[in-house]
């Protein structure tokens, strides 16, 4: 643990550095359309190649979720810095499908390596009494990063001459100073070990943590399910049934819903972790029925209050999943055990976005996500139950 009062900025500059990381994975979110435009594909494949991202996250969470734990945090967070640098020089020679996908593969490496090291980083950077604002740090990072992404792409790409350069070119830039970051951060893991080779744990879960763990990861789930919906369908349901064609106004739409993620995870403390997991899953259950009315009713409104209300609730419940998982895990296990809840998270974001992509080319996009959030709302309802039921061990 970094020594004195070193702690501060470095918990806040890990922070600033797990944003950067992740606002690089949604970037590509308003350009969509445009690709399909340039190179020609349909709905289903913006799906997969969105889903290429998730199933790189969770290859690399399985195979070197804990590898932080082993070589410490700084390293790690360094290599995923070139990795998301690497994903955006794809988007920028990109001429075709193959080097969008080898992009959204990068950049799931890229975030598959920040979830559990810059989360652990951010937290174990943490002074006495400032584990709980780490925690927060961490999360709005992560969220807020995401957020970013499509909100940054979507002004660049509809207000300057090079929609499908300039985001990434910033990109870049801003990889160069969270590389400059990184390098100063104080290493939190005590004995490091000199890249030894990988030992793929799969998804572990000490016995300690499995009680926190169940309905923590199912509300993830249920939470990541709806961001995935926005990360990667939004902007096509805006422009094909509500002819919103403008991409700022798309990115700003994908951009409400990691907000308001943000801003229930600033009142997960006053609730209390315990009691936030089951009203977070209820609140996601109202803005999953939003959603749904603005599918019915083609209506922007109810889609942007949607957005912010299942944000809030995915939030809420979100963030207080990561309080008490990384609570109940030994400090040994912590980058592996946030890991493997991440696993499932991204299991969310990826495996049902990619059946509405499917859904969409036989029944079309408002009937296709109809069916993913009566489902989604039964799996969040069916969580929150479980939470309030059975309240986690050690909440």
């Amino acid at each position: 643990m970094n020594a004195g009062g070193d702690w501060r900025p470095g918990y806040l500059a890990a922070a600033v550095v797990f944003a950067i990381g992740m606002a690089g994975t949604t970037l590509p979110t308003p350009l969509y359309g445009l690709y399909q435009e340039q190179i020609g594909f349909s709905e289903l494949m913006v799906t997969v190649v969105f889903a290429v991202y998730a199933v790189a996250v969770i290859t690399v969470l399985l195979v070197a979720g804990n590898y932080s734990d082993e070589v410490g945090r700084r390293p790690v967070l360094l290599i995923a810095m070139a990795l998301s640098a690497a994903s955006a020089g794809c988007f920028l020679l990109e001429s075709g499908l193959p080097l969008l996908f080898a992009g959204r593969l990068l950049s799931g490496c890229a975030a598959g390596l920040l979830s559990g090291a810059a989360t652990a980083a951010v937290i174990e950077l943490a002074g006495p009494g400032q584990k709980a604002r780490a925690g927060f740090a961490a999360t709005a990072a992560n969220m807020g990063g995401l957020g970013c992404g499509p909100l940054l792409s979507g002004i660049l790409a509809q207000y300057t001459p090079w929609p499908l350069m300039l985001p990434f070119w910033v990109h870049l830039g801003l990889v160069a100073v969270a590389c400059g970051i990184t390098w100063f951060l104080p290493e939190t893991v005590a004995e490091p070990k000199r890249w030894p080779p990988l030992k793929p744990q799969g998804v572990t879960v000490p016995p300690e943590v499995k009680g926190v763990f169940t309905p923590a990861a199912l509300a993830a789930f249920a939470g990541f399910a709806l961001l995935g919906l926005f990360t990667a369908v939004a902007p096509s349901f805006a422009s094909q049934t509500l002819g919103v064609r403008n991409l700022a106004v798309s990115g700003a739409v994908v951009f409400s819903v990691f907000l308001a993620s943000t801003v229930g995870q600033s009142l997960t403390p006053r609730i209390g972790a315990r009691l936030a997991l089951p009203v977070g899953c209820g609140i996601l259950v109202v803005g999953l029925l939003l959603v749904a009315s603005s599918l019915i009713a083609e209506s922007m409104l109810l889609l942007v209050l949607g957005a912010l209300c299942g944000g809030t609730g995915q939030g809420l419940a979100f963030r207080a999943a990561l309080t008490l998982i990384s609570g109940a895990a030994p400090a040994q296990h912590r980058g592996g055990t946030i890991s493997a809840f991440f696993v499932v998270a991204y299991a969310g974001i990826s495996l049902p976005v990619v059946g509405v992509g499917a859904m969409a080319t036989w029944l079309g996009l408002r009937q296709a996500g109809l069916i993913f959030t009566g489902c989604v709302m039964l799996l969040a309802a069916g969580a929150g139950t479980y939470a309030a039921r059975r309240p986690p061990v050690g909440a």
